[in-house]
């Protein structure tokens, strides 16, 4: 009985790993599709997040199956509640990046980032590529100086952001009404992709150490 439940906490832990994959892919592409104005990529995007969601309730499903039949205790049960929290935090990163390709498609052909604020959101969307690819390989090595690394990320985001409206509101933004819009969206969009990859490195950490309320900090500001 043990190594059955043994498997399918490995089952959970892989499936964590493959939605941070999807969820790299996704940032990826639809950061792709908003800097070059790509309506292919955006799409795929688009349709890809799918699959992002069937993840998502096949491993919340597993879970609760777990919590009821298998009744599990300490590190066990600190493992399985966790997953059943990150797996909700990676389909909203999922929804984001799909949020952001919806803006590049909807502008097509026309970019929704005007010339003034492509070096930001350069910059964000680099930064959140990061945090999707430390997010993958974090939930693969448990290694606590990635999930550091990944709150710094989250850092430069929030500084990009605040980047984003010093820029709207100075005399010189020459950005359409609809860039400017889409700026305000694209900021948010890109800057709670940060928090919620966070979200993730401190759950972690909360496997990993059963510092508590580190997580629960994160739950707070979320």
């Amino acid at each position: 009985m043990r190594k059955i439940f043994e498997a399918e906490l490995q089952a959970l832990g892989d499936d964590l790993t493959r939605m941070a994959e999807l969820v790299d892919k996704a940032i990826t592409g639809a950061s792709t599709a908003l800097l070059n104005g790509d309506l292919e990529i955006a799409q795929q995007v688009i349709a890809d997040d799918q699959a992002i969601d069937e993840l998502e309730t096949s491993l919340d499903e597993r879970c609760v199956y777990l919590l009821a039949q298998q009744q599990p205790v300490a590190t066990d049960l600190r493992l399985v509640v966790t997953a059943l929290r990150m797996s909700a935090t990676l389909e909203r990163m999922g929804d984001l990046a799909r949020h952001i390709a919806e803006v590049a498609r909807r502008s097509y052909p026309t970019s929704a980032v005007s010339p003034q604020g492509a070096p930001i959101f350069e910059g964000m969307a680099a930064a959140a590529q990061r945090v999707a690819r430390r997010i993958h390989g974090l939930l693969a090595s448990h290694d606590l100086d990635v999930a550091d690394s990944i709150e710094k990320d989250d850092e430069v985001l929030d500084a990009f952001h605040n980047d984003v409206f010093t820029t709207l509101l100075a005399p010189n933004w020459q950005g359409s009404t609809q860039q400017t819009i889409d700026a305000t969206l694209l900021s948010r969009y890109f800057e709670r992709f940060g928090d919620h990859g966070v979200s993730v490195a401190r759950r972690i950490n909360f496997v990993v150490t059963g510092d508590f309320h580190k997580a629960a900090t994160n739950d707070a500001s979320s």
